[in-house]
């Protein structure tokens, strides 16, 4: 069975995860590790946080000699923040205190946080709530992704919206483009207005969401079942992204789109080419009944503007019980650039467990013969039933 947990505080000492399933015997190369946890403290917009972390994993227990031994991983991600002497003072576990926060943020999890866990300081929910802990799940993901990688699976995304500027969409890109762009934006033309909406924003002290695109090349047919609710391959990865902060919309293929359109433009007709089956379209992305269907997975993820601004919302005060301005917190304009990369890392983690459901193995050797061995039986279904009725 393939779980994963994470644990810790914006501000506390380190961000902890333990990863439980990855078969013994994976390579882990820790540089592209640390290196995926270094873009995800990239992009426009980013606030001063990011000029201070420099986040590399530790390992704690499952790896020995750079290589998974099939028990559960643990790894640690350090908070320099955490170093200074103020931020101790407020947030070491046994004696942090400091004056509570008591004003929420409007779209944040203060307000409904602090009457669920009976907190009077806000800061016992936004520190957890915060989305500094994605920066476990990103290294946590980076694990998942070198496992996937190892089957033929990759995973990539690219920044379609930030505010009011919308990509075109592409059905092929450069990744290196994308990495290059500060925005995460293959189109140099609609980067330059993505950082110019960014700027304006910043001026205005206001906040910008958007949405990115994850796709999915080489996870084989049959990931996934139409067996039960829970595990159908669209609701793992839609749940999944929508366990993200700041994430309110998730589609598969055409989306919300295909309300609009007859049945003879929602599907994927089938054809052969030179005895192989083909598609012409992959509106449904790459999932048909819950399983996938070996076209690309295709999903778009709309993310909200985050509710820290510098000209803060009206809100309330919970201790003097009276109207005041939200709380203000050192934070960001705009993250999509970055959620496009947690958004990667949750695509990861989603897949991995029905893979692993699929193709078992204690080891990646089993594994990779599972696969084979299951590849092969597809590759010649219908022939062998053609030869038994013949």
């Amino acid at each position: 069975m393939f779980r994963y947990l994470t644990a810790g505080e914006s501000h506390g000492p380190a961000l902890v995860g333990i990863l439980d399933g990855i078969p013994a015997h994976l390579n882990l190369d820790v540089g592209a590790i640390d290196a995926t946890l270094a873009r995800r403290q990239g992009g426009y917009g980013r606030g001063a946080r990011m000029k201070i972390e420099r986040d590399e994993v530790e390992f704690l227990a499952g790896v020995r000699g750079g290589t998974t031994l099939g028990s559960p991983i643990a790894a640690v991600v350090r908070n320099r923040d955490y170093a200074t002497a103020k931020v101790r003072a407020l947030m070491d576990p046994l004696t942090g205190s400091g004056e509570p926060l008591t004003n929420p943020r409007p779209g944040h999890a203060d307000f409904a946080g602090a009457l669920k866990y009976r907190h009077r300081d806000l800061r016992n929910v936004l520190e957890r709530a915060s989305a500094r802990e994605t920066a476990m799940r990103v290294c946590l993901g980076a694990i998942c992704a070198q496992f996937l990688e190892a089957l033929g699976i990759s995973t990539r995304s690219y920044v379609q919206r930030i505010g009011s500027i919308v990509s075109p969409e592409f059905d092929e890109w450069n990744q290196t483009d994308v990495e290059a762009s500060d925005v995460r934006n293959p189109d140099p033309g609609t980067s330059e207005r993505m950082i110019a909406a960014i700027d304006a924003a910043k001026a205005a002290g206001d906040t910008l969401g958007g949405g990115f695109l994850v796709r999915v090349d080489g996870l084989p047919v049959g990931i996934g079942s139409n067996r039960q609710p829970n595990l159908r391959l669209d609701g793992i990865v839609a749940g999944a992204l929508m366990g993200l902060q700041t994430v309110k919309a998730v589609e598969i293929g055409l989306g919300a789109g295909v309300a609009g359109k007859p049945g003879s433009q929602a599907h994927d007709a089938f054809a052969y080419d030179d005895a192989a089956v083909v598609r012409g379209s992959n509106r449904a992305g790459g999932i048909e009944g819950g399983m996938s269907n070996g076209q690309p997975i295709v999903v778009r993820v709309s993310v909200k503007p985050i509710p820290t601004l510098s000209k803060a919302l009206p809100s309330v005060n919970l201790h003097a019980r009276t109207d005041a301005p939200a709380t203000v917190v050192r934070s960001d304009v705009c993250v999509v650039p970055a959620a496009a990369l947690v958004g990667e890392a949750m695509v990861r983690l989603a897949l991995t467990a029905p893979v692993l459901e699929k193709y078992g193995g204690d080891s990646m050797q089993e594994t990779l013969d599972n696969l084979r061995r299951s590849t092969d039986a597809a590759a010649g279904l219908f022939e062998q039933n053609e030869a038994e009725n013949v």
